[in-house]
């Protein structure tokens, strides 16, 4: 029965995702389709840069029942102890398995008993059990998501079954949500900066930063507040003490998110955040990841990009002309152009 459910459910998310969904639609519509089948009394899920694992939005089932203050400080410790801490069943961690899916119950005790996430964070809200999963396709990762339920019932191994049945169509809808979309105004001009702190809390910010802060949260209220933390705490636990993220902002422009450790005598903790325009690297090597191609197919197409001919890419790629070609063929089906100037404006415009 259960691979019956899985079966139409996967169908019904790839029905979402081919009818041009925005990703803002796509999961609470998938969300409705999963809780048909595996109810739950609260579900949280993430779109990811599948470069870095920076949640880029949240989708709450429904609105956790906490003023705003305390909305945004649960959104901080969650960020850390995700990025910076041990907890169990992190989304990095799924990620490593065969299958990126696990309940907190399977867990060993005494990861469950210091999990901040679940002590802290989620018992506070009457939640007990949770079932979290990273969407994932052709290795990389689109998205990642947890379903939680109070103290009355766990989790069963046909409810766990099917969640891992729909993962890679969730993953796989994903990408195709983030192929949609054309940008709907201009970006923010003027330089978009903010001074965090070491959770993630706004301490300074540009007027420009003040202006598109304003818009984002208008658009999507708390969306650019989690992607802020989850940034902050991936450059934390970073050696390099920086780490990066695109996204989309209110007007639907792709832009990239840089948070880097301020070098300061008073606090050496405190994060630099610039939000700029992508650039055509960032923004194709985004889209052909969710276009599904393959590693040299990406290297010929940011060729293409840069202007080169085919007996330059051949030159440079250290292949044939007529293998150029066979990518480029390849190219063009799985982005649905027939020409390079149609891939290059699909891609950048």
């Amino acid at each position: 029965m259960w691979e019956e459910r899985a079966e139409r459910a996967r169908r019904e998310i790839a029905a979402l995702a081919t009818s041009g969904i925005s990703l803002a639609c796509l999961y609470p519509s998938a969300l409705e389709v999963v809780q048909q089948a595996v109810p739950f009394e609260q579900g949280c899920w993430a779109a990811v840069d599948p470069d870095s694992l920076v949640m880029t939005s949240i989708t709450n089932w429904k609105p956790w029942p906490v003023g705003e203050q305390e909305y945004e400080e649960l959104s901080a410790r969650f960020a850390e102890a995700e990025y910076t801490g041990n907890e169990p069943h992190a989304f990095a961690e799924l990620l490593k398995r065969p299958r990126p899916i696990a309940r907190m119950s399977d867990a060993p005790h005494r990861d469950v008993v210091r999990s901040v996430r679940i002590n802290d964070l989620l018992k506070p809200q009457g939640l007990e059990h949770e079932l979290r999963a990273a969407f994932r396709v052709d290795d990389a990762c689109w998205g990642v998501g947890s379903i939680f339920r109070d103290g009355g019932r766990d989790f069963t191994d046909r409810e766990v079954e099917f969640l891992a049945a729909v993962t890679a169509t969730l993953a796989a809808a994903t990408r195709i949500a983030v192929r949609a979309g054309h940008p709907a105004r201009p970006a923010a001009v003027g330089p978009v900066i903010v001074i965090a702190g070491r959770h993630g809390e706004l301490r300074a910010a540009t007027p420009a930063a003040v202006s598109w802060l304003a818009e984002v949260e208008d658009g999507a209220p708390g969306r650019f507040s989690m992607t802020l933390h989850s940034v902050v705490a991936q450059a934390h636990a970073a050696q390099s003490g920086s780490a990066r993220a695109r996204m989309r902002d209110a007007g639907n422009n792709w832009v990239v998110l840089q948070a880097s450790r301020l070098i300061t005598g008073d606090d050496p903790e405190q994060m630099v955040v610039t939000v700029e325009s992508a650039t055509t690297h960032d923004l194709a090597t985004l889209l052909l990841a969710a276009y599904g191609v393959t590693a040299r197919e990406r290297e010929v197409c940011l060729d293409v990009l840069s202007g080169s001919s085919t007996a330059e890419i051949a030159r440079h790629l250290f292949i044939s002309p007529h293998t150029v070609h066979d990518h480029l063929k390849s190219l063009f089906e799985k982005v649905g152009v027939g020409s390079r100037g149609e891939l290059v404006a699909k891609l950048v415009a």
